[in-house]
């Protein structure tokens, strides 16, 4: 083999590294991800809380909740059933949504049985740390009457709702509701590179969305 033909291939073997080495990572946090969804799930049944924390999705612009979202809250409101606690509902106002999704969130779960004076509104928040933080405000956990929170949210997304809770040093268990079937490679193929920026930026030191 010549000279020449050793640097081709040599220059072809590490553009196939280059390729193969970020598609094997990204495949191996699927696989962490579709592993951790099944850890992380909850009989609320069997299970203890203080309050309840519900992270918000798309609402319509006809100011109703996403199926998505209406999802989350009627496994919220079925926890609540089972054990009456306050509820956290977190949701900023997102492009094109009629306002903040947490003013619809509470509407949906009112109409549902929940008094509304159990259900705490944060309007505020755009990422699932802000909707953590917030909820932690308005449950004032520093009184120590809360102890354990029960974060809703859809399945591929709990996993890294718990560790950001967790980061925010809350006891947390997760309770996740189904997503759309025809939205289930998106919705896992965007929270694997949410992970990716999460632990990123922890081992960088960088805030996490």
């Amino acid at each position: 083999m010549s000279r020449n033909q050793k640097r081709g291939r040599r220059i072809r073997q590490l553009i196939a590294a280059v390729i193969l080495i970020p598609v094997v990572f990204f495949a191996g946090m699927l696989t962490f991800l579709l592993i951790s969804e099944g850890r992380t799930a909850v009989a609320v049944g069997d299970e203890t809380f203080d309050a309840i924390i519900v992270l918000g999705a798309q609402v319509k612009q006809t100011g109703e909740p996403s199926v998505q979202l209406e999802w989350r809250l009627n496994a919220a409101a079925d926890a609540y059933r089972n054990r009456p606690v306050p509820v956290v509902v977190c949701g900023a106002q997102g492009k094109d949504e009629p306002e903040p999704e947490a003013y619809t969130m509470k509407r949906y779960l009112a109409a549902q049985g929940i008094p509304e004076e159990d259900i705490l509104v944060d309007p505020d928040s755009f990422n699932t740390k802000q909707n953590i933080r917030n909820a932690g405000k308005l449950l004032n956990l520093q009184d120590g009457t809360v102890r354990r929170v029960l974060v809703v949210t859809s399945d591929y997304h709990v996993p890294r709702s718990l560790a950001i809770a967790r980061d925010a040093g809350m006891e947390a268990i997760g309770l996740g509701s189904p997503c759309k079937p025809e939205y289930w490679i998106k919705n896992h193929f965007r929270e694997t590179l949410a992970w990716v920026k999460y632990l990123g930026g922890k081992i960088l030191h960088i805030g996490q969305e």
